[in-house]
């Protein structure tokens, strides 16, 4: 074979292998630059076992509050509650009408014939006596016992500590009442019986036990009339002066029941 001809042939062969060459590059995909740093994921695992509980978790906020529920069934009666105090003293009501005469009565006796003169003389004596015996007593009284009176009343003053509910009853039991000054001159004559006697209070008988800021006399009247409080009282000052006291000027004060002081007394003069 000539020498052109082995030529031409290199030629051929070498233009195959170029144009082969370019072919490939052409046909290759292009290389993931990241492909050889990914690492694919495996095969789904078992399932493990349980873990233990966790640690319980916070207080979540309060919710916003639900419907109203139906209505319940009512309860039980409760226990009957302490007797309140009674209330302020009712208006007088009126006059009822006047009833049917009752049927007369039965005749009386005949009287018998007195010797007037003679019984005269003695119910003099009599009442000669009764005079002397009034003015004993009136000395025994005043002067002795320290009692004063008024036309229609006694006072004495009990020197003796009590607190008021038994001070109301030592006047109570020997028929009387704690003193109870309804007018002016009734509390300007206590005023001075306490005075003389050198005490500086004793309880009278007034209070507001029976319902707060009505004070009343012990006979349930009320200070309609007359009180002669001083300045500034009843004041309550310690939560519980129910009870009242005089002193010694007159001056009215609200003080606590379970002190331990002297006391007066008033008792109504019988009619003779």
């Amino acid at each position: 074979m000539e020498f052109q001809q082995i030529k031409n042939l290199l030629f051929f062969l070498v233009f195959l292998y170029l144009q082969m060459l370019f072919l490939n590059a052409a046909h290759r995909p292009s290389p993931d630059v990241c492909s050889t740093h990914m690492i694919l994921p495996g095969p789904k695992g078992d399932q493990g076992e349980e873990g233990d509980c966790g640690e319980p978790g916070k207080i979540g906020k309060e919710g916003p509050p639900g419907k109203k529920g139906m209505t319940g069934e009512p309860g039980q009666n409760g226990d009957i509650g302490r007797m309140g105090k009674i209330g302020p003293i009712g208006l007088k009501g009126n006059k009822g009408n006047t009833g049917y005469p009752g049927p007369p009565g039965r005749k009386g006796e005949q009287g018998s014939f007195c010797d007037c003169g003679r019984y005269r003389k003695i119910v003099g004596q009599m009442d000669i006596n009764i005079a002397r015996l009034n003015s004993t007593m009136h000395f025994i009284k005043n002067v002795i016992a320290g009692i004063k009176e008024t036309e229609e009343k006694f006072y004495l003053i009990v020197k003796e500590g009590k607190n008021y509910n038994d001070a109301l009853i030592h006047c109570r039991d020997r028929g009387g009442s704690l003193a109870m000054p309804k007018k002016e001159e009734t509390n300007a004559l206590i005023a001075a019986y306490v005075n003389k006697t050198g005490l500086s209070r004793v309880f009278i008988g007034v209070n507001d036990l029976q319902k707060e800021r009505q004070f009343m006399y012990t006979d349930y009247t009320p200070l309609q009339n007359y009180s002669n409080w001083r300045p500034g009282e009843p004041n309550n000052a310690f939560g519980g002066e129910d009870c009242v006291e005089m002193v010694s000027n007159g001056g009215w004060n609200d003080v606590e029941c379970h002190l331990n002081i002297y006391f007066v007394c008033e008792f109504i003069k019988k009619k003779s």
